[in-house]
């Protein structure tokens, strides 16, 4: 008996054994087909997203290529009648004092708009380039008018005025300390031409704001000016005075580089209120004119090299000055030492025996 229930346990537990091992068997098997199986799918929906990616790729470059297209067709369109607006406006026939267009047979019509387009625009750049006239001023007034000696060309911006720009004012222009000063000792001696770069838009109620006594003479504007390499230069010969008898004072040497030594470039002014520049330029000028100087070129030719004219006029102003103070120290000094020989020889001499 007890060798049965041996045998009959051995019996079960191999069974019990055998189905765990089928079991796990059957286990693994399933999860290796679950894992292949959902390696599978994962492949399939990243390689399907990927496909859609590039679908979607593929279809913007679509889209923006056929908005290329489009958008220069339209600029195409929209340049063409342009063009077209331009040639049939600025080429369109001129009028005669009556008011009738002058007709032209030599050309086709077609050929007469180009030519008469062409023309305008030539005209329009070579206004921007050269000056509006070549004599730039009236005259110089015959006697019984005074005509002062001298002529000061100055530059507005820079020079008299400082801009300033804030989100709060917006642009606004700061008056130089001294203006009133130079206008008013120079206006007897110099005829004062205010001569800017800026548009006369922007310039004419400036001058009026800094000259309310009206001692600027003449005013002249950017076109006025010789476009030049990107700077707009002042040209003397224009001006229809001597050369000889005219100062330009500027912040940039490019604005008279025609005449390079009929100017004087000042330092650029920053907007402080305890600048004394035109107060020394005043003197300066002042005498040159005093002097009688015959060709100002002379004397601004000294300073042309200097980085700073007025503080260069100074000193040397300054050792003059000292040279002559020991001049006359000098000269009082020999005057004493006479007046005392002449003193002493009277004493041991009388006039009866010198007689």
């Amino acid at each position: 008996v007890e060798q049965k229930k041996k045998v009959i346990s051995y019996i079960l537990l191999s069974n019990f054994a055998g189905r765990r091992g089928l079991l796990f068997f059957f286990a693994q098997q399933v999860s290796s087909h679950l894992v292949t199986l959902v390696s599978a799918l994962g492949c399939f929906l990243w390689s399907n997203m990927a496909l859609t990616a590039l679908q979607v790729v593929q279809k913007q470059k679509e889209n923006t290529a056929y908005a290329k297209k489009m958008v220069l067709r339209i600029a195409g369109l929209m340049g063409a009648g342009s063009g077209i607006a331009v040639i049939y406006i600025f080429g369109s026939n001129s009028v005669d004092e009556q008011g009738a267009k002058v007709r032209c047979f030599l050309y086709p019509v077609v050929v007469q708009q180009f030519r008469r387009t062409y023309k305008y625009f030539k005209d329009y750049r070579q206004m921007i380039i050269e000056p509006t006239s070549p004599k730039l001023l009236p005259d110089p007034l015959k006697e019984p008018y005074y005509q002062p000696p001298y002529t000061l060309v100055i530059e507005l911006t820079d020079v008299l005025l400082h801009p300033e720009w804030s989100l709060v004012t917006g642009w606004r222009f700061k008056k130089r300390p001294g203006i009133d000063s130079l206008f008013q000792q120079l206006a007897p001696l110099y005829e004062i031409v205010i001569f800017t770069s800026e548009t006369g838009m922007t310039a004419f109620p400036l001058i009026d704001s800094v000259d309310p006594h009206g001692f600027i003479s003449y005013r002249l504007f950017r076109d006025a000016t010789h476009y030049m390499d990107g700077h707009h230069v002042k040209d003397i010969s224009c001006l229809n005075r001597d050369p000889a008898k005219v100062v330009v004072v500027d912040c940039k040497k490019e604005a008279f580089r025609l005449q390079p030594f009929n100017g004087m470039a000042l330092k650029k002014w920053d907007g402080s209120s305890e600048d004394r520049t035109l107060f020394d330029l005043a003197a300066f000028l002042k005498t040159i004119a005093l002097s009688g100087v015959e060709d100002v070129r002379t004397v601004l030719e000294n300073y042309s090299m200097e980085d700073d004219p007025l503080e260069a006029f100074k000193r040397r102003q300054s050792q003059l000055e000292q040279e002559e103070q020991q001049r006359l120290a000098d000269l009082s000094k020999n005057k004493k030492q006479q007046l005392f020989l002449g003193s002493l020889a009277s004493r041991l001499w009388p006039r009866s025996k010198q007689q």
